[in-house]
């Protein structure tokens, strides 16, 4: 039904801008780096806190980085391959060569990062705008048959409730990164100022630009053609633009790059942060001398990201864990809440209305409950990995008195560590 699916699209914006006005009350509430985590451990305490930093980190970051890397590749073979897909062992290949090359960017130079995150950027808008131009010219000449029914169900889609939150996730996955500024607010010039602009600014253009490339793909790609593509965009393109097709497939590939980018930045500031609260092992919260970049914890982080595309399995992954974030950003908004009427005299350099907060937590609330009863052997497995963190956290964290031999051994391997990456306590 494509009245239901830009239905869908919209709200997952405007559910976006919501939870991303929260956000920033958090951000400049508590200013430090972490996101979720850091808000999490100053409401609720460290072992929820650690929950979450568990499942991002041994499922969440480094999947999420896989398939986006994995995205990256088949588009940017796709013009090598235009008949065909591009052949798995070249997908994982190049996927695993623009995470390394993204972690040595990310250790070399937290300004070329950021650069690079900008240009990447523009290239997606670009391909966006290109797409959304191509539309409203298909639609000046005729082009909108598919929009006379647009509210029909034509092919006997399951419109109900369950599907349509389960269908929320997967828009908000696009949408994924509107809190990515809470995970470096420490880095940010001036955070009072420039992440609530951030947000004002970016979100409602993202919004605007996804829905109306997925109205001018409606134009000309049947709702049959898009369920079965595997690139709605490439197919839109073959279409529209001919032998010129692969302009999209090819700014597609480096808007993606870019979101490689974007994802492996705030995970090392994501682990460095956790470990500088003792979370994970000291190594991960140290700098290197010269770059002054979180050497360790961007090494782990894309290390584990290449490790991820052995796996045959990440996308059900992805599935377990859209629960699991979810409820730490239910968790995170939760603990604005508390924090409200348990520390009313700090100060809160932007506070909404908390109707806006209340009404954000009662959206989570909707997209946890319906998946409980529409999806409970996707949800159950997210609940399960979570608690997989209990015993890591008690022996891990909560153990203090471990034998000499093992505290031994861990500096040992910290101190020579140390000495390959040239890296140092942070207020060394």
């Amino acid at each position: 039904m494509i009245g239901m699916s830009i239905i869908v699209w919209a709200g997952c914006g405007l559910l976006s801008l919501v939870g991303a006005l929260c956000y920033a009350e958090l951000g400049t509430t508590i200013t430090r780096s972490g996101g979720d985590y850091a808000y999490i451990l100053e409401a609720f305490g460290p072992c929820l806190a650690f929950l979450q930093l568990w499942v991002n980190l041994i499922i969440i970051r480094p999947t999420a980085q896989a398939i986006v890397a994995l995205t990256f590749a088949y588009y940017a073979l796709q013009p090598v391959f235009p008949s065909c897909d591009p052949p798995e062992a070249a997908t994982r290949l190049l996927a695993a060569l623009c995470i390394s090359l993204l972690t040595f960017i990310n250790i070399l130079s937290v300004k070329a990062a950021t650069r690079i995150q900008d240009i990447f950027t523009v290239a997606k808008l670009i391909a966006l705008v290109m797409i959304i131009i191509t539309g409203l010219v298909l639609f000046g000449k005729g082009e909108y048959e598919y929009f006379e029914t647009m509210f029909d169900n034509m092919d006997g889609a399951d419109v109900g409730v369950g599907s349509v939150s389960l269908a929320f996730y997967s828009g908000l996955f696009a949408y994924a990164g509107w809190n990515f500024l809470n995970f470096v607010t420490e880095e940010l010039i001036d955070p009072y100022r420039n992440l609530p602009r951030a947000i004002y600014i970016s979100i409602p253009i993202v919004t605007f630009v996804y829905v109306g490339a997925n109205i001018a793909y409606f134009t000309i790609v049947s709702p049959r053609e898009m369920m079965l593509s595997n690139a709605v965009a490439v197919t839109f393109a073959d279409k529209v633009y001919g032998f010129m097709a692969w302009i999209i497939p090819v700014f597609v590939s480096l808007s993606t790059f870019g979101g490689v980018n974007g994802l492996l930045f705030t995970s090392g500031r994501l682990f460095f942060v956790g470990a500088r609260e003792g979370h994970l092992p000291q190594l991960m919260s140290m700098i290197n001398t010269k770059r002054f970049t979180p050497m360790p914890a961007m090494l782990f982080t894309g290390g584990l990201s290449i490790l991820m595309l052995i796996s045959d399995d990440m996308y059900a992954l992805i599935n377990y864990m859209s629960f699991v974030q979810w409820l730490s950003v239910g968790m995170s908004v939760s603990g604005l809440l508390y924090l409200r009427w348990k520390k009313p005299e700090w100060d809160r350099p932007i506070k909404f209305n908390i109707a806006i907060p209340i009404t954000f937590l009662i959206a989570v609330l909707f997209l946890l409950i319906v998946p409980l009863f529409a999806a409970p052997k996707d949800t159950g497995m997210g609940l399960l990995l979570v608690l997989t963190g209990l015993p890591v956290y008690c022996i891990g964290v909560r153990w203090k008195n471990k034998p000499k031999a093992f505290n031994s051994l861990v500096r040992s391997l910290t101190h020579t560590s140390q000495k390959i990456c040239d890296v140092v306590a942070e207020e060394s």
